[in-house]
């Protein structure tokens, strides 16, 4: 398995469009388009925010996730942030979401951040058992519980 930025992946854009997509904009009720996740992922960097990383295996796209300079507009004093971690169902269990994270923190390292942030609203002890810091519990503009974690950028 590799983790690679998608910038070197345009095939596979529409792939994680979707998967963000059915994860991500539809569970919550977003009024995103489809093709305006396409156009958001199409603009993705290695270099800059927004980075989408995804893991691929002999040609298959397993699982991505992305660093926002922001994913939370209530805390905007911290930057960046992992997003959208996603693994397809049928590589669950496989250690694709920690090579995906491993990586995500190695990048912020490389652009010069000692810390990477995350939001989530169902996760708390995954990230917990992985080792990120919890900073707070917040709510966002429905209302929803969001714990806020932080790692360093070792």
């Amino acid at each position: 398995m590799n983790v690679d930025f998608l910038s070197n992946h345009p095939d596979k854009i529409r792939e994680v469009s979707e998967m963000i997509y059915k994860e991500f904009v539809v569970k919550t009720g977003s009024s995103m388009k489809f093709e305006d996740v396409v156009k958001h992922f199409s603009n993705t960097m290695d270099n800059g925010f927004p980075i989408t990383l995804i893991a691929i295996e002999k040609g298959e796209c397993l699982g991505t996730v992305s660093i926002f300079e922001n994913d939370l507009k209530i805390r905007d004093m911290y930057k960046p942030w992992l997003a959208s971690l996603y693994t397809k169902p049928e590589y669950r269990g496989r250690g694709v979401a920690q090579k995906l994270i491993d990586k995500t923190i190695e990048v912020a390292k490389e652009l010069g951040f000692n810390e990477l942030y995350l939001r989530t609203e169902d996760a708390s002890d995954y990230y917990r058992n992985k080792g990120w810091t919890y900073l707070e519990t917040v709510s966002d503009d429905n209302y929803n519980r969001i714990d806020v974690f932080k790692v360093k950028c070792i």
